[in-house]
């Protein structure tokens, strides 16, 4: 692990990661893509995990993307190939953590960063948030998987139009758009997601996964396949003390105002 990635596992079972390279906005450059890729690794294997958080340090940048101080000294195609492994792989990985993940954006999310957002399930910014996709500007395609999310997202018109302009969207059009989920004031994004993760992990930690386990599913199976996970998702979860517990309250709150 390195400097420039904080992990902090907080004792209510919610790990805050942390790009800590203010000064270069955040920009990833291989350390930290290693220790961003490494850490997901972790954090899947973890049983007790309830929610995720990923913001970046300072109030400038959340991420502004690949370090091109660095990785311009890489320009081969094997290089790029080796680039494209190593954070889609890490992206997939924290797409598919079997517990809600929140992006805590503050200021910047420029390409590499808008990608890294993008994997994310839920994204809450601040009002400096400025996101873009501007890798064509830079000559390049989305890598890291940002184009398939996006089409997801938005629809195949406004994917296109985001893409081809390189445009940097500001934090209304994001919102209005469905990329944010939500915007707050200036440099209260962290705290926002830690909220919201504080308020769902009061939740049943098997009913939070499997919400996140069926709603994967409506991507990446068939319609019919994805109703079936429905369907098998909610028996034992029916039957599971948490649902049990949450009946008998409401009983004796009926009770209560009878």
């Amino acid at each position: 692990m390195t400097n420039t990635l904080l992990v902090d596992q907080r004792n209510d079972h919610i790990t805050v990661l942390t790009l800590n390279r203010a000064e270069q906005r955040n920009a990833l450059d291989f350390a930290t893509m290693h220790a961003l890729a490494e850490a997901i690794g972790c954090l899947a294997a973890e049983p007790e995990l309830r929610a995720v958080i990923i913001t970046g340090a300072g109030s400038d940048a959340f991420c502004s993307g690949g370090d091109l101080h660095e990785l311009h000294h890489y320009a081969s195609e094997a290089d790029g190939r080796m680039m494209i492994s190593l954070m889609g792989d890490a992206l997939m990985a924290l797409e598919r953590l079997p517990v809600p993940v929140i992006a805590a954006m503050n200021g910047y999310a420029l390409g590499g960063g808008s990608e890294l957002a993008l994997a994310c399930d839920l994204r809450i910014a601040d009002e400096k948030t400025r996101m873009g996709f501007v890798q064509a500007k830079m000559g390049l395609t989305t890598g890291w998987g940002a184009g398939q999310r996006l089409l997801r997202l938005v629809g195949y018109a406004r994917a296109m139009d985001m893409l081809l302009s390189s445009r940097v969207m500001h934090a209304p059009e994001l919102l209005a758009v469905g990329l944010v989920n939500r915007v707050v004031e200036k440099g209260s994004a962290l705290e926002h997601a830690l909220h919201y993760a504080q308020h769902v992990t009061q939740h049943a930690p098997l009913a939070i996964r499997g919400m996140k386990t069926l709603l994967q599913a409506g991507i990446n199976q068939s319609y019919e396949q994805a109703l079936q996970t429905e369907r098998e998702l909610f028996p034992p979860l029916w039957a599971d003390e948490p649902h049990i517990r949450a009946v008998e309250a409401f009983f004796k709150r009926d009770r209560g105002h009878s």
